[in-house]
C-alpha cells in the first residue's frame, strides 16, 4: 500500500463533505468505502473539487442516459456542469444498498434549473466501481430503472440545458413517453456519445487546486 491510500481514510484529507449517509443492513463498508461513496455523493449534490477528484482514476467512467464519458477530461466536466446548469441541488435521500464492487446507492435529489426556475426531483440507482485496493473511483453508472438508457433525463450539464431534447421533456410527461422510444435506439447511444466531447467545450474546469480553493474562498466571502 502506498503514502496515498494510507492517509487518504480521513475525508478532510479530500474535502469530502457528506460522511453522515444511510446504509443497510446489507451493506458491510470499510472507511475507504465510505470515503468513495461520500466524494461521489458530494458530487451528486454539485459541489465538485479537483481536490475530491484525486479519488477518481484517470481513466474512470461516468455514464446516466445522456451520457458516456470516459477519462478525466469528460467527466470532471460532466460534474461542474451539474454546478454549472443547477441553482439549486438538494438530496432528499442517498442509501448504500450493497457494498462490494460496485456499491451499490439509492439517490433522491431536487434539482432548480438555472433561470427559469423549474425544478425536478430525480431518483438513481448509482453504482459505484473501484480498483481491486479501493484506492480509486474506477466508474460511476447513473441508472434508471436499472438500464442505461432509460426514460427519464437525469443530471446534466450546461450542454443539455442548451438541448431541444431536454426542453421538450420540460412540456410534461407525455413529452417523456414519447422520446423514451427514441432513447433505446443507437441513435441516442450516438448522441451520448457526443455529448461527452461536447460538454467540456461549453464547462470550464479548473486546472490547479489552489486556485480552484482560493475562488471558491472568495465566492463564500461574497
Amino acid at each position: 500500500m502506498d503514502s496515498l491510500y494510507d492517509i487518504s481514510l480521513n475525508p478532510e484529507d479530500f474535502g469530502i463533505e457528506t460522511t453522515d449517509f444511510e446504509i443497510s443492513s446489507d451493506a458491510a463498508l470499510s472507511s475507504r468505502q465510505k470515503l468513495l461513496i461520500g466524494c461521489v455523493l458530494d458530487l451528486f449534490k454539485g459541489r465538485p473539487t479537483l481536490k475530491k477528484l484525486q479519488l477518481w482514476d484517470e481513466n474512470a467512467t461516468f455514464n446516466d442516459p445522456l451520457t458516456m464519458a470516459t477519462g478525466r477530461k469528460q467527466y470532471q466536466a460532466q460534474w461542474y456542469g451539474l454546478k454549472a446548469a443547477f441553482s439549486e441541488i438538494e438530496q432528499l435521500k442517498a442509501i448504500v444498498l450493497t457494498s462490494g464492487n460496485p456499491m451499490h446507492l439509492f439517490v433522491k435529489t431536487r434539482y432548480k434549473v438555472k433561470c427559469i426556475g423549474f425544478e425536478k426531483i430525480i431518483s438513481s440507482d448509482v453504482k459505484i466501481y473501484m480498483d481491486s485496493l479501493e484506492r480509486h473511483i474506477t466508474g460511476v453508472d447513473d441508472l434508471w430503472n436499472g438500464e442505461i438508457p432509460c426514460g427519464a433525463i437525469a443530471k446534466v450539464g450546461v450542454f443539455q440545458i442548451l438541448n431541444p431534447f431536454w426542453w421538450l421533456f420540460l412540456a410534461g410527461e407525455v413529452g417523456f413517453w414519447v422520446f423514451s422510444l427514441v432513447w433505446w435506439t443507437r441513435l441516442w447511444k450516438v448522441f451520448r456519445n457526443l455529448n461527452s466531447v461536447v460538454v467540456p467545450i461549453f464547462v470550464r474546469t479548473p486546472k490547479l487546486m489552489n486556485e480552484e480553493a482560493e475562488k471558491n474562498k472568495k465566492t463564500q466571502l461574497l
